[in-house]
C-alpha cells in the first residue's frame, strides 16, 4: 500500500462519515487483498473469505484462475445458475453508478443469489451520520458479500476492516476500481487467447485515467507487453507508471501525440475520456476534450483484428459509427465485467461452480 493511499485511508477512518463529492467513475487503481488461504482441495489460488480492495496483492495465478473461472461461467450459464442459492450480496453505492452497480447485482442474480443495498448516500443511514464502519458491521449480519462504491479514496479498505464478510471494491473515489481491470483482462483473453505478447496502445487522458494506470501495472506483472502511450503533453503518463514499465525487463513503451501515426502497429487500442471532474480549469478541459476522436477513417489505418477497448462512459472520443466495427470491444467489456464479477463473487464466498475444474488442477492433468 502506498504512503499516499495509507494517509487517505487514515483520513476516512478518522471521520468515518460519508462526505459530499464526486469520485471519477473511470478511476481504477492497482489493488490489495487479504492473504488468501488454500481451499479444501489445497489450491493456493483460492480467494475464499478475502476482501478484494486492490489488485496489488492478488497473485498472477489467482488472476489467471478468475479468468478461467469466468470463461467456464460463460460457457455453462445454466449449469452455474444455482451456485449461490441462498446467498445475499449487498451493493452499498454511496455515489451514482449505472454499469458497475447493475453488473455486480446481475452477477449475483445469475448465480442464484439475492441482492440488497442502496444507490446513493441519501438513501442510507449515512444521511443520519452513521459511519462507514458501523454500516459495514451492521450489513455484515445480513449478507455473504459486499460490493462498495464510495467517493472517498480509502473507503473500501476501511469497509473491509470493519466487515465480517468479504468486501469487493467497486470504486473508491479516483483511486481504485479493480474489477474494471479484471474486465479489461478478460476482454483481451477473449479476443486474443492471451494477455501477453501484445502491443497495447492507451490513448487520451493518461494523467488522470486510473483505469490506464491499473491496466499497465497488472499487464507488467504478467510481462511481455509493448505499450504505446498516446496523449497531449498536458495529459501524459505519470512518471511512476513509466517507472513501473521500465522496471519490467520484458515490457517497453513509446510516447507519442498522434493517434493516426501509431494506430497501425497496435493489437489493442484502449481509449479513455478526458475526465472533466479532474480539471480545476474548465477552459483546459474544453481545449483538450476533443484531442482524440476515433472514427472510421482512423480505423481504416488499424490492423484487421485490432481490439478497441474503453472503460465507459464515453463522451465523444469514439464516434458512434465505430460501434458496428467488429473490432469494437467496449460493449463486450461490459459483458466480461459481469462474468468476472460472477467469478469473483462466487470465489470469495467459497461456492463451487458445478462441474468446474480449477485451472491449476487442469494444468497438472495435462
Amino acid at each position: 500500500m502506498s504512503v499516499e493511499y495509507a494517509s487517505q485511508v487514515d483520513s476516512v477512518a478518522e471521520d468515518s462519515i460519508v462526505g459530499d463529492g464526486a469520485g471519477g467513475s473511470d478511476a481504477v487503481g492497482s489493488a490489495t487483498v487479504q492473504s488468501a488461504p488454500a481451499n479444501a482441495s489445497g489450491y493456493p489460488s483460492s480467494l475464499v473469505g478475502t476482501s478484494v480492495v486492490t489488485l496489488d496483492d492478488i497473485s498472477t495465478s489467482q488472476i489467471s484462475e478468475l479468468l478461467h473461472r469466468a470463461q467456464y461461467i460463460d460457457a455453462h450459464r445454466k449449469t452455474v445458475a444455482h451456485t449461490c442459492d441462498g446467498r445475499v450480496l449487498a451493493t452499498l453505492f454511496y455515489e451514482p453508478s449505472t454499469r458497475t452497480r447493475l453488473s455486480f447485482e446481475t452477477a449475483m442474480l445469475r448465480l442464484g443469489g439475492q441482492v440488497i443495498g442502496f444507490a446513493g448516500a441519501q438513501l442510507s443511514s449515512v444521511s443520519k451520520g452513521e459511519s462507514i464502519s458501523d454500516t459495514l458491521k451492521t450489513v455484515s449480519n445480513y449478507v455473504d458479500v459486499v460490493a462498495i462504491r464510495h467517493p472517498k479514496e480509502g473507503a473500501a479498505l476501511v469497509a473491509s476492516r470493519a466487515a465480517s464478510v468479504p468486501v469487493i471494491n467497486a470504486g473508491d473515489g479516483g483511486h481504485m476500481h479493480p474489477t474494471q481491470t479484471l474486465a479489461d483482462l478478460a476482454t483481451l483473453q477473449s479476443r486474443f487467447g492471451r494477455i501477453q505478447n501484445l502491443t497495447v496502445g492507451l490513448c487520451g487522458d493518461l494523467t488522470f485515467g486510473r483505469t490506464v494506470h491499473s491496466l499497465i501495472e497488472t499487464l507488467c506483472r504478467f510481462g511481455n507487453v509493448n505499450f504505446v502511450l498516446i496523449s497531449p503533453d498536458e495529459l501524459k503518463t505519470p512518471q511512476y507508471v513509466l517507472d513501473r514499465i521500465n522496471a519490467t525487463p520484458t515490457c517497453s513503451y513509446v510516447e507519442m501525440s498522434d493517434l493516426a501515426e501509431g494506430i497501425g502497429d497496435l493489437d489493442v487500442l484502449y481509449m479513455t475520456r478526458v475526465q472533466k471532474e479532474r480539471f480545476f480549469n474548465e477552459d483546459d478541459y474544453l481545449r483538450l476534450r476533443d484531442t482524440y476522436i476515433l472514427d472510421a477513417d482512423k480505423m481504416r489505418l488499424a490492423k484487421p483484428d485490432m481490439a478497441v477497448l474503453h472503460p465507459l462512459p464515453r463522451v465523444n472520443e469514439i464516434a458512434v459509427e465505430v460501434d458496428d466495427d467488429p473490432r469494437a470491444a467496449y460493449f463486450e467489456q461490459v459483458k466480461n465485467g459481469m462474468l468476472m464479477r460472477m467469478a469473483l463473487e462466487s470465489a470469495v464466498i467459497g461456492d463451487e461452480l458445478p462441474g468446474y475444474e480449477p485451472l491449476q488442477q487442469k494444468e497438472m492433468r495435462v
